[in-house]
């Protein structure tokens, strides 16, 4: 008896010191500018240097993404680019020297190039065919030459290059005629694993030999495949299946005889695996419920080796030196953007190499998501991401939004979200939906919303704002309806044909007339492009009657609520004309309207200015016609 007693005094206590910290953060919680939540750093990438001393990185701490390299004992970062206008992608080291690859487009249009900088400073374009793309595919095994892929012969297809360094000419090693994507190359440069999309989850696996100038088809049945990697001795291929089950699974094909064998099967999705540069490790990632978890295999010693341990966080990503003795990694959640470390295998010693959150803000004011799960109209369970503000109780019920990832078929991940951490600041809960057709949750789930568009997924969303309308601590008459691209199209979807059922619509680059935007789709989508229709709908087939029916370019006419709309002009997938027109079409109803045009921006804004500005107008909008208050203002902190 007195052990229960001091058990239950013991969980009592636990709860009084957490409802105290919350009380103290919510008497103390501070409403961050855009300024200040735009000034955490972002941080991806990270090539070795040969020596080990330096990493190189992508940051836009200057506004725009440019190269820099890092320090890896330290964490001194050194500029090696300043663009202003065009963002820059740090590729990779040069195995061998500090020479660097590099990739950039123009201002969003996709057409990316491949960039050489010399020791010296000097850049040139390696890839300079006008209006063609390039895309970095990795070093030879003998590091006297590199793989990319370019569509300057046909625009509809990528073929296979390889570059000598030593003299930077190229020379095409696949011609790719038949729409095929190449996967992966290897190590002696004469296998090439090939895929073909049969739908938007299928795809027919191959192995094509150079020398006897034969393909085999790896699957045997309908399925959805992916290449992954070869072994170092090439005698065995590695792809990830769901021929089995709901769930991608790591399969081994022995070359010689033909056969498989399974390697590695979870209760999620295998969503990528590969071996380090001689072959030490097994690198895996698995997509668990919607959060990446990694398993580094010791192959000799046939374990998985421990890794890193950040307090409260997730790792997100590692690489490894070619030497395999040093790892760098990320680790972040959706509370906290993701920092870079080094971590040193031998000695375990890991040293944190950024601080990108702003030095102005309490990381404790910012929230962590939780995955919650809701039925929907037919019993289908739908999962979300929860994102509550710590300010919303039963006697402050808060605003809320629905929030629609991009796709068809993208999934909400469990991390940071500079925007959405902004706008729960400001006192929004969140929940991001992962509607039926969305990745992630079994080949079933996904194929849900085929030729289903704007009914079945749209209704999901409307359950997901009836279970936040349910929630204490939710204003049940003051939930909009926010998404980018797919998510766009599901918010103007929502207000033309659920009129009712949210208060504001938040259109990001959103598709408003699916025949247009299926009929200009970019010409390297090629490979992709039957898929889509199978998905979709063929716009120049009977198909059309029914798209038309669903875009709701055509139905302005039953928009009722306010709506604000972003878009990039020089975006390649959602036209400028779709927010042109969705916006002239339903400014005559005499709805409230905003339009927010960027020229500098693509397929979603990646420059900070524009970020603050698409941001700061969001919420403007929402605090007007959401909460029905004054909006803030930016210099009120």
């Amino acid at each position: 008896m007195k052990k229960l007693i001091l058990l239950l005094s013991a969980i009592n206590l636990i709860i009084g010191c957490k409802s105290e910290k919350k009380n103290d953060v919510v008497k103390n919680l501070k409403q961050y500018s855009i300024e200040q939540i735009m000034d955490n750093e972002s941080i991806f990438g990270g090539s070795f240097s040969p020596d080990k001393s330096k990493l190189l990185v992508s940051s836009n701490r200057s506004g725009i993404y440019n190269m820099y390299t890092v320090s890896t004992k330290d964490g001194t970062f050194y500029p090696i680019t300043a663009s202003d206008s065009s963002s820059v992608f740090g590729t990779s080291y040069f195995p061998n020297d500090e020479r660097m690859l590099f990739r950039m487009d123009n201002n969003g249009d996709e057409n990316f190039h491949i960039f050489l900088r010399e020791k010296n400073g000097s850049t040139r374009d390696l890839t300079p065919d006008k209006g063609a793309r390039a895309s970095f595919y990795g070093w030879a095994k003998d590091y006297k030459s590199f793989f990319y892929a370019s569509n300057k012969r046909d625009r509809r297809f990528m073929d296979i290059y390889e570059m000598e360094i030593k003299d930077f000419t190229a020379k095409m090693i696949y011609e790719n005629k038949k729409g095929y994507d190449v996967s992966a190359i290897s190590n002696d440069k004469n296998l090439f694993a090939l895929s073909k999309t049969i739908n938007t989850n299928d795809s027919d696996l191959f192995l094509f030999n150079r020398t006897t100038n034969t393909t085999i088809k790896i699957n045997k049945t309908m399925s959805g495949n992916s290449a992954e990697d070869f072994s170092l001795d090439d005698k065995a291929f590695y792809y990830t299946t769901d021929a089995d089950g709901e769930f991608a699974t790591l399969m081994k094909y022995v070359i010689a005889s033909g056969t498989t064998e399974k390697v590695l099967a979870k209760n999620w999705d295998i969503s990528g695996s590969y071996f380090t540069n001689n072959g030490k490790y097994r690198v895996t990632y698995i997509n668990e419920d919607a959060k990446n978890v990694i398993e580094v295999y010791d192959v000799a010693a046939q374990k998985n080796i421990e890794l890193p341990n950040v307090d409260g966080q997730s790792i997100t990503n590692v690489g490894f030196s070619r030497d395999e003795t040093t790892m760098r990694f990320y680790a972040g959640g959706s509370h906290t953007p993701s920092n870079l470390y080094v971590y040193d295998l031998e000695s375990k010693k890991q040293t944190q190499l950024t601080n990108v959150l702003n030095k102005e803000i309490d990381g404790s004011h910012l929230v962590s998501a939780k995955v919650i799960r809701y039925p929907s109209f037919d019993g289908v369970t739908i999962p979300a991401i929860y994102y509550i503000p710590h300010q919303a109780s039963e006697n402050n019920k808060v605003p809320a939004l629905v929030w629609v990832h991009g796709g068809p078929g993208g999934q909400s991940r469990q991390f940071f979200s500079s925007t959405i951490q902004y706008l729960v600041n400001h006192g929004y809960a969140v929940l991001a939906v992962n509607n039926r057709g969305s990745s992630g949750y079994g080949k079933s789930f996904y194929k849900m919303d085929d030729l289903n568009h704007g009914d079945k997924d749209l209704r999901d969303c409307v359950e997901g704002k009836n279970w936040l309308a349910k929630q204490s601590v939710i204003d049940g008459e003051k939930i909009g309806i926010i998404g980018g691209s797919y998510g766009g199209y599901m918010t103007m979807a929502a207000l033309t044909y659920t009129p009712e059922e949210f208060t504001v619509g938040v259109n990001l680059f959103g598709v408003t007339n699916w025949i247009r935007t299926l009929k200009s789709i970019p010409p390297y989508w090629e490979s992709f492009r039957e898929a889509l229709y199978k998905e979709l709908g063929d716009p120049f087939s009977a198909d059309s009657v029914r798209l038309k029916k669903i875009s709701p370019l055509f139905h302005t006419d039953k928009v009722t609520k306010p709506l604000i709309v972003l878009q990039g002009s020089k975006d390649p997938r959602v036209l400028q004309v779709e927010s042109d027109e969705i916006v002239a079409g339903v400014k005559k109803n005499g709805v409230p309207v905003e339009y927010v045009l960027f020229e500098d921006e693509g397929h979603g804004f990646v420059k900070k200015e524009n970020q603050i500005e698409s941001n700061s107008r969001i919420l403007q909008f929402l605090d007007k016609y959401l909460k029905k208050q004054e909006p803030f203002k930016q210099n009120e902190l």
